[in-house]
C-alpha cells in the first residue's frame, strides 16, 4: 500500500465532504442504502465463501458467528444506515458562544476530524457502520478488516463506492479499503505511523489487536476495548430476574464484547442462586468455580487465576463469590476492561453505590450488557465501545468523529 497517495486521496475526500450540507451526504448514503439492498445476494454470495474458508482454517463457530452475514442482518445493516440518515448532521452545530468585552464573537463549533482509519476483526457489518458514520460527520475512511472478512469487505466496498460514484456529488473516494494478504501486516504499520496523513485510528477487535494498535501507534487513537464483562448478584436480588439476564447476557450471543464472562455472587445467596443459574444455563455453559461456589454446583470446574479477567468469547464462563458488595466492587475494578458491568438487586443504597463506584463506560442495574450498542442507543451504528476516558467513552456514534474549533468575528480588535 501506497500511504501517502492513499491519504492524500482521502484527504482531498475529506474536504469535498466538509463543504456539503446534510442534504447531499443524506442523498449519497441512501443511495447506498438501496444499493446494498439490491446487491445482497453478491454480499451473501462473498461472505459465504468467507465463512467456508474460516470453517476450513478451523475457526470457532462462535467467532464465525461473527463473520456471517445473511438476509436478517443485511435488513439490520440497512436499517441501522436508515437510522444514520435521519440523524442531525453534527457538522457545523453551536456548542457553545459568546461575546467578549471588547466586542468580538465567540463560536465553538463541531468539525470533522478529517481523515480517519479503522482496524478491525471479522465483522463486515462493521464496514458499512463505519462507513456511514464517517461520510455523515464528513470524514473519509480507511478500512482495513480481517483476512477472513476480505471477500466480504471488497464486495461491500464496491458497492458503496459505484452507489456513491452515481449521485450527484456524491464522493466515492471518501472509502478505501485496504487489501489484505495472510500474514502481512506491514500496511497495519504503515497505518500506525501514518503521522501527519491520518487524523485518528480506532482498533476494534479482540485483544491482541487492540494492544497492537495502541501500543505502537504513533497518530492518535481512540481506544476500544475487549468486553470482560461481569455480571453481580447481589444479596437482595430477585433470583429469577437474575437467572434471566445471566442467561441472556451470557448465551444469546457469547462472541459479541458486551457479553458477560464472570458472574460475581453474594455469599448470602449463592447456596439458592447457583443451583438455580446452573438449571438455567442447562449444560449449555461451561462453568469455572471458585472454591466457595464450586460446592453449590454439580457441573462446574474449579476455576484457575487465568479465568478470572478473561475473555472468553465462547460458551464458558466463571463464577466469584464474594462476601459484600464493596469485595464485588473492588474485585470487578481489578478485573474488567471498562466496558459494561451490571448488578442486580433491589436495594436503591447498593445499586447506587454500585454505578458511582464502578469504573466502566456503562454500568446497569437490573439489565443486561448486552444492550452496550450503538444501536440499542439510538446511534443506528457504532464504531465500537470505547473504554478510555478521553474524547469518547461508550459505544461511539456520530458525534466521535468531530472535534471542534472556534470562530472568533471582530471589527478591527487589537491587544
Amino acid at each position: 500500500m501506497d500511504i501517502k497517495k492513499t491519504t492524500d486521496s482521502l484527504r482531498t475526500a475529506s474536504q469535498k465532504l466538509a463543504l456539503q450540507n446534510a442534504c447531499q451526504k443524506n442523498a449519497a448514503l441512501n443511495a447506498v442504502a438501496d444499493a446494498l439492498d439490491k446487491n445482497r445476494a453478491s454480499i451473501i454470495a462473498a461472505n459465504a465463501t468467507d465463512v467456508k474458508n474460516a470453517r476450513a482454517a478451523g475457526i470457532s463457530e462462535s467467532i464465525i458467528d461473527r463473520l456471517l452475514l445473511d438476509d436478517k442482518r443485511i435488513n439490520g445493516i440497512i436499517a441501522s444506515l436508515r437510522e444514520v440518515i435521519g440523524q442531525t448532521d453534527p457538522v457545523g452545530e453551536e456548542v457553545a458562544g459568546w461575546k467578549t468585552p471588547n466586542g468580538m464573537t465567540i463560536r465553538q463549533i463541531r468539525v470533522p476530524l478529517g481523515v480517519v482509519a479503522l482496524i478491525y476483526e471479522n465483522r463486515p457489518n462493521v464496514t458499512v457502520d463505519a462507513f456511514s458514520l464517517a461520510y455523515k460527520s464528513g470524514n473519509a475512511i480507511l478500512l482495513r478488516g480481517s483476512s477472513s472478512s476480505y471477500v466480504s469487505n471488497v464486495e461491500i466496498v464496491r458497492i458503496i463506492k459505484e452507489a456513491l460514484a452515481g449521485v450527484d456529488g456524491g464522493v466515492p473516494e471518501a472509502i478505501e479499503l485496504v487489501e489484505v494478504r495472510d500474514h502481512d501486516h506491514s500496511d497495519v504499520d504503515q497505518i500506525l505511523n501514518a503521522v501527519g496523513m491520518i487524523d485518528v485510528c480506532l482498533p476494534r477487535g479482540g485483544k491482541k489487536l487492540i494492544q497492537n494498535v495502541v501500543q505502537n501507534a504513533r497518530v492518535p487513537v481512540i481506544e476500544t476495548g475487549s468486553g470482560v464483562c461481569h455480571l453481580f448478584i447481589d444479596e437482595s436480588a430477585d433470583l429469577e430476574m437474575a437467572c434471566r439476564i445471566a442467561e441472556n447476557a451470557k448465551i444469546q450471543r457469547p462472541s459479541v464484547c458486551n457479553a458477560i464472562e464472570c458472574i460475581v455472587v453474594h455469599n448470602a445467596i449463592a447456596a439458592k442462586f447457583l443451583p438455580m443459574l446452573e438449571k438455567t444455563f442447562a449444560g449449555r455453559v461451561k462453568l469455572h468455580a471458585d472454591e466457595k461456589a464450586i460446592a453449590f454446583l454439580e457441573s462446574a470446574i474449579p476455576a484457575t487465576e487465568e479465568d478470572f479477567g478473561n475473555e472468553y468469547l465462547d460458551y464458558e464462563c466463571c463464577i466469584k463469590i464474594v462476601d459484600s458488595i464493596e469485595e464485588a466492587i473492588k474485585y470487578i475494578n481489578s478485573h474488567n476492561t471498562k466496558h459494561s458491568e451490571s448488578i442486580i438487586s433491589q436495594s436503591r443504597a447498593n445499586t447506587r453505590l454500585f454505578q458511582s463506584m464502578i469504573d466502566a463506560s456503562c454500568v446497569y442495574v437490573n439489565a443486561s450488557t448486552r444492550f452496550t450498542d450503538g444501536g440499542e442507543f439510538g446511534f443506528g451504528a457504532e464504531l465500537g465501545i470505547s473504554t478510555q476516558k478521553l474524547h469518547a467513552r461508550g459505544p461511539m456514534g456520530i458525534k466521535v468523529l468531530t472535534t471542534t474549533k472556534y470562530l472568533i468575528d471582530g471589527e478591527g480588535q487589537i491587544r
